[in-house]
């Protein structure tokens, strides 16, 4: 009995610190009044939906145009990786059901949009599973570097606007970059079986 109470002692102090670092570091990232460097942080954020139906609409239509098979089917797994992505985020965010840091905070400054529960960041694993799916397609410097970073300005950017702790963005980028290795992974096996 009394193991089970230390045990449950040094769990909650783990949760308080780690929650007062996660709100610690947000309020470090987020300021309390608007600055001109959120309209980029804004740009930044909404560049996430445009580019993770972008990437894959055009490697689909190149690949038509040139008759590329391996280029459609690397875009077939990018939307994979997006969709079990989507899947596994929305899971988490509603069985979590994470309060936002402005609705907790309130000194904490809400500059965009943010409707659904905080963890994990839908923004965040959804750049990432889409720079982590074309890195592995296409893995060169100068095909990576571009990917994470924008994929790592997108959560940034979450923070900095207010409606993400940065537990929910490092979440959802593990989450992102790991839905696209296991659609990656899959893919693989289901070629070797093919041929």
């Amino acid at each position: 009995m009394i193991w089970k109470v230390m045990f449950l002692t040094v769990f909650f102090n783990q949760i308080t610190s780690a929650q007062n670092l996660d709100i610690r570091i947000l309020r470090s990232i987020n300021s309390p009044h608007p600055l001109p460097s959120d309209n980029i942080f804004q740009f930044i954020s909404n560049s996430d939906v445009w580019l993770i139906v972008a990437i894959p609409t055009a490697m689909g239509a190149t690949s038509l145009v040139k008759h590329d098979k391996t280029l459609f089917r690397n875009a077939e797994v990018v939307v994979a990786a997006t969709v079990v992505n989507f899947c596994i985020t929305s899971g988490l965010k509603y069985s979590i059901n994470r309060a936002r840091p402005f609705i907790t905070y309130t000194d904490i400054l809400k500059k965009s949009g943010g409707g659904s529960p905080s963890f994990p960041s839908g923004h965040t694993s959804g750049a990432f599973a889409t720079a982590t799916s074309i890195s592995i397609a296409y893995p060169k410097w100068y095909v990576i570097v571009p990917m994470f970073g924008w994929a790592g300005a997108v959560g940034y950017s979450r923070m900095d606007l207010g409606v993400h702790y940065p537990s929910d963005v490092l979440a959802g980028a593990a989450i992102g970059a790991g839905s696209a290795w296991l659609t990656h992974y899959v893919n693989k096996k289901l070629l070797n079986k093919v041929h």
